[in-house]
């Protein structure tokens, strides 16, 4: 080995990036701490299943609250769940347990994932993520609970109040009531993380407020399409309430991305 060549290479010492066994074990620590991201969102979920299987009756109570809230003004309809088979109840038990658990468990599963990608990020990723994250939690959580005291609650008193003018007998079965629920609460949850959507666009230039606003009647248009979708009952005020609501979240998300657009402005001067 030459005189000029450095000490740490006679020694045979190399440096951590050129040392495939440190590439190898560096590696390994990152499957490690996926490994352990993944127990903790299964033990989460699990966790959250027993509880909730624990307390079935109380949180039967909370997602029958909607129709015992309608039921009241429809003394002559004899509005009851029920089930079709032996088996059945087994089936709505298992279901309202999991689906539960795991829309209970979503944020702290973000929170895991969040975790786990954090280190990765550079400062300018991170300052956009956390924010981001927080935000589309709380518009999520809106939007169900928007959903489930104002939307679900009007689905169910179309339904009856047309029932009633047939002349037809009810006869709901508890499957169908809960994923008639679970569809209505998660599908108005995703409606609203539409402003974060637009605010994104906004922030990575794809598109600009001036686009936005050019546009808005397309979108209106678009979001009652949307409505239409989203409301499994094909009566106009369901459908007039998301769409309004879309519509709304559209102007605000125009006025944010508006205020987001001059701070940058003014921030570049």
């Amino acid at each position: 080995m030459g005189p000029n060549e450095p000490e740490n290479l006679e020694n045979g010492d190399t440096t951590e990036s050129d040392n495939p066994r440190a590439k190898r074990m560096g590696f390994l620590e990152h499957l490690e701490e996926l490994r352990w991201t993944i127990i903790k969102c299964v033990v989460t979920f699990l966790v959250v299943v027993i509880l909730i299987a624990v307390f079935l009756k109380q949180f039967m109570f909370v997602l029958n609250w909607p129709l015992e809230l309608v039921k009241p003004d429809y003394p002559t309809l004899k509005v009851d769940l029920v089930t079709i088979s032996p088996m059945a109840v087994f089936s709505v038990a298992i279901q309202a347990c999991f689906l539960g658990g795991f829309i209970i468990s979503l944020p702290f599963f973000l929170f895991f994932i969040g975790q786990f990608i954090l280190p990765a990020l550079n400062p300018r990723e991170v300052k956009l993520l956390l924010p981001t994250a927080v935000a589309a939690l709380l518009l999520f959580i809106f939007g169900a609970v928007f959903s489930y005291l104002l939307l679900v609650p009007s689905t169910i008193r179309v339904s009856l109040e047309l029932n009633e003018l047939l002349g037809f007998q009810t006869i709901w079965t508890a499957d169908r009531y809960y994923w008639l629920l679970v569809v209505l609460v998660l599908g108005m949850g995703a409606a609203f993380e539409f402003p974060l959507v637009i605010l994104l666009l906004v922030y990575l230039d794809i598109v600009d407020v001036a686009k936005l606003r050019r546009a808005r009647r397309l979108m209106i248009v678009v979001f009652f399409v949307i409505a239409a979708i989203i409301t499994p009952t094909p009566d106009p005020i369901n459908q007039a309430i998301v769409a309004l609501t879309m519509i709304a979240l559209y102007e605000l998300s125009i006025l944010v991305a508006a205020w987001v657009g001059k701070r940058r402005t003014d921030d570049a001067k």
